[in-house]
């Protein structure tokens, strides 16, 4: 299972993952959030990291040129939008991206059905508030292509294992404060995901 550990504020926290065998680290470009990194900072940590690991970029509420600029600046790999947009908007997108579905009803996971995309629970802000989605909204849906996030802990993330998603996000389930990761929680969280 290929797993996504987001929110990274800093360069212990980004190797622990990294050493644990997390596939992709995620940066959050986003000024409201408590997990906020400047492209700076985050380009620091990202210049200290194996190439095989993917390095994600979080937008919200930015055009497709700035998340090109901040991407470039911070070395990263890859953009999630996790946002509204239109078909416009990924046309414009210069850097490779990953879809995000905020959903509300089971209805809304269908959305971009067929593609590989992040799914989360919605919430009035965005990401990280360990909001979970009710399994069952899945049940015949292309899990393959589904990276599931949202209110995942290391003690819940084996019963999501027999269902075949793609892959998982983590971000609070694995803190000990908001952008400060909990090393024993990464651990387990990505030896259980992986086992």
């Amino acid at each position: 299972m290929w797993v996504k550990i987001c929110g990274i504020t800093n360069l212990e926290d980004a190797l622990c993952a990294i050493d644990a065998g997390a596939d992709a680290l995620g940066f959050v470009f986003y000024p409201k959030s408590p997990r906020y990194i400047t492209p700076q900072n985050a380009k620091a940590i990202a210049e200290k990291l194996p190439l095989h690991v993917k390095k994600i970029g979080l937008f919200v509420d930015v055009t497709p040129e700035e998340i090109g600029v901040t991407c470039k600046e911070a070395q990263m790999d890859m953009a999630q939008i996790h946002f509204e947009v239109d078909k416009d908007f990924w046309s414009a997108l210069k850097v490779p991206y990953l879809r995000v579905v905020r959903a509300r009803e089971a209805c809304e996971i269908e959305q971009y059905k067929g593609l590989i995309r992040l799914v989360d629970a919605y919430v009035e802000g965005y990401g990280g508030a360990g909001q979970r989605i009710d399994l069952s909204w899945f049940e015949n849906s292309d899990y393959e292509n589904i990276i599931l996030a949202g209110g995942l802990t290391p003690e819940n993330i084996e019963q999501l294992k027999p269902l075949g998603f793609y892959g998982v996000d983590v971000s609070s389930g694995v803190e000990k404060a908001k952008g400060i990761k909990d090393h024993d929680k990464v651990r387990a969280f990505i030896q259980r995901a992986k086992a």
